[in-house]
């Protein structure tokens, strides 16, 4: 039983990797990928500024605060 399964999950393995080789060399992940590094670089520098992050943060506690009462 422990060679089966030895056998079984060095073939499930290499099928994995097989698949994910498969999918990583298409136009499709690189495009994908590179849409992702650029939502994250906008991200950052959104997030870094901080201005716009502190003038929501401001009106939704100021919004919060009036429906509390």
């Amino acid at each position: 039983m422990g060679i089966r399964d030895t056998i079984l999950a060095t073939v499930a393995l290499a099928l994995c990797l097989l698949t994910l080789a498969g999918i990583v060399s298409t136009d499709v992940y690189s495009h994908t990928a590179g849409a992702e590094a650029k939502g994250l670089g906008a991200l950052q520098r959104e997030v870094l500024s901080g201005t716009q992050l502190a003038a929501a943060s401001a009106s939704e506690m100021a919004a919060s605060a009036g429906a509390a009462r």
